[in-house]
């Protein structure tokens, strides 16, 4: 038990670099309330105020970055600021990715309701907005976001993926997006894709370890893309449950063929 104690306080003497949940929570609710209203019963009733909770929301983000200014190549506030100068840009394509939604899916039926009840549209944010810090340089907060979204609604996108305008996740639970995937323009996925690696050795960890999936492409429930060198072409479609670890080209139709076995009737 001493030693216990001993290494348990030893941990306590060395400041942790990373920020609080709560921090990061609190950031987070005050960033999605001025980006997207119907996440908060906060109403600006000026623009003046909005720019005032905004600057804050800037600083909040410095004290975050604080945390982690030894780690990072630039200043708390440099990161801070570069961040506040492509907001603009993250929300344009956020504006998007809703109205993808909400054009793709019978089921939404407004702007509104994608973008306050959609998982997938929230993974999406979440995604945008961890990608952009991961772009600056910003350790380990990126992550913490984007689980913070996986532990939500089930759907887990390393905020390293490099992922396309438009993008749709309908229903969401079990997604799985790796950190080397590329993905293009107007994509699509179901629940429970898998775009993984093949190997997951860490001598592999600075290599494109997951698939490439270009415009216009849908993949339906269940299916599983493995490796660096897959693509798949441009206007594909793959069906659900499909596994595949090969490229497919462009225009392609790929789907799994179930085994249909009918039982016979048991004999007295």
């Amino acid at each position: 038990m001493e030693r216990f104690l001993d290494k348990l306080y030893l941990s306590h003497t060395i400041k942790s670099i990373l920020p609080s949940q709560k921090l990061v929570e609190d950031y987070l609710e005050s960033l999605l309330a001025i980006l997207f209203p119907s996440y908060s019963n906060k109403v600006f009733s000026s623009k003046e105020k909005l720019v005032l909770e905004l600057n804050k929301n800037q600083k909040d983000l410095s004290i975050l970055l604080l945390h982690l200014e030894s780690e990072m190549d630039k200043k708390a506030e440099e990161i801070s600021a570069l961040f506040y100068d492509q907001l603009a840009e993250v929300y344009e394509l956020l504006l998007k990715d809703a109205k993808a939604i909400d054009d793709g899916d019978p089921a939404a039926s407004s702007l509104v309701e994608v973008i306050r009840t959609y998982p997938g549209f929230y993974a999406i944010i979440i995604y945008r907005i961890a990608h952009l810090l991961h772009e600056l340089g910003v350790p380990f907060i990126p992550r913490i976001f984007t689980e913070l979204a996986h532990g939500k609604t089930g759907i887990d996108i390393h905020p390293g993926a490099k992922i396309g305008k438009s993008f749709f996740i309908d229903h969401g639970t079990g997604v799985v997006i790796g950190e080397t995937t590329i993905i293009g323009n107007n994509v699509k996925l179901y629940q429970g894709v898998t775009l993984g690696a093949l190997s997951v050795a860490k001598g592999m960890a600075l290599t494109k370890r997951h698939p490439t999936i270009e415009d216009d492409v849908v993949i339906y429930a269940g299916a599983t893309i493995l490796g660096g060198q897959t693509i798949i072409g441009a206007n594909s479609i793959i069906g659900g449950n499909v596994w595949l670890t090969k490229s497919v080209q462009a225009n392609s139709s790929v789907y799994h063929q179930p085994e249909l076995r009918i039982k016979q009737p048991k004999t007295l």
